[in-house]
């Protein structure tokens, strides 16, 4: 089997949600640092033009979106679960909104003045003005990532204080007594925020929430090495394509070889173009070939992506 191979970079906070998931499962890994903003050629050649922040690779086999890396690693690692049997619905509804709905108010409330000036501390001028030329182009003509300031502040202490009587009445998850996704898909919110240090003092005020996010930071990132991006091309050039589920989901009007194009549907809406090999309930796989990956088999959750004909 391929060695795991998370492209990523230090500062984003769902790969931090993949770091810790792989920490938990006490795997090693391999991490490509990609650039946080356009261009990105060593992903892209990959991915096809997915651009978000982490792809999992295996071989030649590539995995978009954090939902469907965790149900991949999940699969291959099954302790702990992340879908413990008895509230595993309850988990994975749980786990959808608190990375979307919950992560745009963390980033309208970390990414105001005072979080900016930390969070991008590190940057010049002009790469500060790149970065947000990049946001920009990322949410197009979307409200995606963006509320008014006051509700996402709002939302956050909402969500915190239920969480907070939660604990106190003794449950030890996010979504019950059971460690499970939700707990990781809070995770990184709370990384995210407190990584904004003048405006961290929101967590201070329920420390039970505190005392669990220190629980979860205890799992670590496994065991990782770094590598270039051009030794995951190559890892993709030796490697074929796992076998693939041939399901093409009744009443798609599209059959297995069709072309086709899969486009998130919420932000960052780079389609990628290649043949349709699965379609279900569940996920998607395309087929496409690239002059320096060779022949990949792309996989994206089926919810929150587009799939049409290529026209």
């Amino acid at each position: 089997m391929p060695d795991i191979i998370l492209h990523q970079y230090a500062t984003s906070p769902f790969s931090e949600k993949i770091r810790l998931v792989l920490g938990a499962k006490g795997l090693s890994w391999n991490a490509v640092e990609i650039p946080p903003i356009l261009p990105k050629p060593d992903l892209i050649a990959l991915t096809g033009g997915y651009r978000r922040t982490p792809v999992m690779q295996i071989g030649a086999d590539i995995y978009c979106d954090t939902a469907l890396i965790c149900d991949v690693l999940d699969r291959m690692a099954p302790n702990p679960p992340l879908y413990p049997v008895a509230q595993s619905a309850q988990s994975r509804i749980m786990a959808a909104w608190l990375d979307s709905v919950l992560f745009t108010a963390s980033v309208t409330y970390t990414m105001q003045p005072a979080g900016v000036q930390v969070m991008l501390a590190h940057l010049s001028p002009g790469q500060i003005q790149a970065f947000m030329a990049d946001r920009k182009a990322m949410r197009g003509d979307t409200n995606a990532l963006r509320m008014p300031l006051p509700e996402a502040a709002a939302m956050l202490h909402e969500t915190l204080g239920r969480l907070q009587a939660q604990f106190a009445a003794g449950v030890a998850h996010v979504a019950g007594m059971e460690l499970s996704i939700a707990d990781f898909s809070l995770f990184h919110n709370l990384w995210f925020i407190r990584r904004a240090t003048p405006l961290a003092a929101l967590i201070d005020a329920y420390p039970l929430v505190k005392t669990w996010f220190a629980r979860m930071q205890a799992y670590g990132h496994g065991k990782l090495r770094v590598i270039p991006g051009e030794a995951a091309i190559g890892d993709a050039q030796n490697n074929d394509p796992l076998p693939h589920d041939p399901t093409i989901l009744p009443g798609s009007s599209l059959a297995g070889g069709d072309a086709v194009t899969v486009t998130p549907t919420d932000y960052a809406k780079d389609p990628v173009a290649g043949v349709l090999l699965s379609l279900t309930e569940h996920h998607v796989t395309i087929r496409r070939q690239d002059p320096r990956a060779g022949a990949v088999n792309v996989h994206f959750p089926r919810q929150g992506y587009h799939v049409q004909a290529a026209g």
